[in-house]
């Protein structure tokens, strides 16, 4: 595999030795989390709980650190519209557990164009048996994953500074992966020639989309015949408004695809 690139992009600002973040790691407690913020971490398990999901304390306490450190970071690096950790685990974190009843418990995963590490980062905290791989064509925030990564000591998961056009025709990913997931990055037809190289036969992407679910679907019809993939809409009761878009490998993906970088955005299929 490609090796990941390990100098972030930068520190932020320091503080009172006996000052932390919200939700930071500060060693194991009596009860054996070692993350702050429980107040979020409460708001986080009481979400989840929605989408009839049950988190541990741990999971909800490294989930509200993830919340923490994109806020921290987002000045920065503009990883979203969040401004404050609450936002960012209300906005991007929660909405990103929708995806995990149609991510296996086990085998790899591949989060493409990760940006803050939605849903990627949820889903290997929810999923510890799951090798999942984030991908970022920016380095910069690439160099901000490895730091969630690091922070929330995520062992199953890795970082990887590359594009997906790229992923998909090296040896060491093509078709390699049982699961992939990816957020807000292009329109379907575009996104299913980033991720459809990427998955084994049967295996299966997962992609939160909007009210337009249905339509980006029907419009990426024949770039899915092509490329092996059948996909259908999950509509979702909450988010509002949102919906998962399930797209399962069916056959191989023709050797011509991925094309070269920047052509699916330019020419969809």
């Amino acid at each position: 595999m490609t090796r990941t690139r390990r100098r972030g992009p930068g520190r932020p600002a320091s503080r009172p030795a006996d000052s932390h973040r919200p939700g930071e790691w500060v060693g194991p407690s009596s009860d054996g989390v070692g993350f702050r913020d429980a107040p979020l971490g409460s708001r986080l398990e009481s979400g989840a709980a929605v989408l009839g999901l049950s988190l541990s304390a741990e999971q909800a306490a490294r989930l509200a650190h993830h919340a923490a450190l994109i806020a921290a970071w987002n000045p920065r690096l503009r990883l979203t519209a969040a401004r404050t950790a609450r936002e960012a685990a209300e906005g991007l974190v929660l909405p990103a557990l929708a995806v995990l009843r149609y991510i296996p418990e086990e085998g790899a995963a591949v989060d493409v164009g990760s940006g803050a590490g939605v849903p990627g980062v949820p889903v290997a905290v929810l999923r510890p048996r799951l090798r999942v791989v984030l991908v970022e064509a920016s380095r910069k925030k690439a160099g901000f994953l490895e730091i969630v990564v690091r922070e929330l000591r995520l062992t199953n998961a890795a970082v990887l500074s590359a594009r997906a056009e790229g992923l998909g025709r090296s040896p060491e990913h093509r078709e390699r992966y049982d699961a992939a997931t990816a957020r807000a990055v292009a329109p379907l037809r575009v996104l299913v020639e980033y991720v459809l190289p990427l998955l084994r036969v049967g295996g299966v992407a997962a992609l939160p989309k909007g009210t337009a679910a249905a339509d980006e679907t029907a419009a990426a019809a024949a770039a899915l015949r092509l490329l092996g993939g059948e996909a259908e809409v999950h509509p979702l009761a909450w988010p509002q408004a949102s919906a998962v878009v399930l797209v399962r490998k069916v056959a191989p993906t023709p050797p011509g695809y991925p094309r070269r970088p920047g052509v699916p955005q330019r020419r969809p299929l």
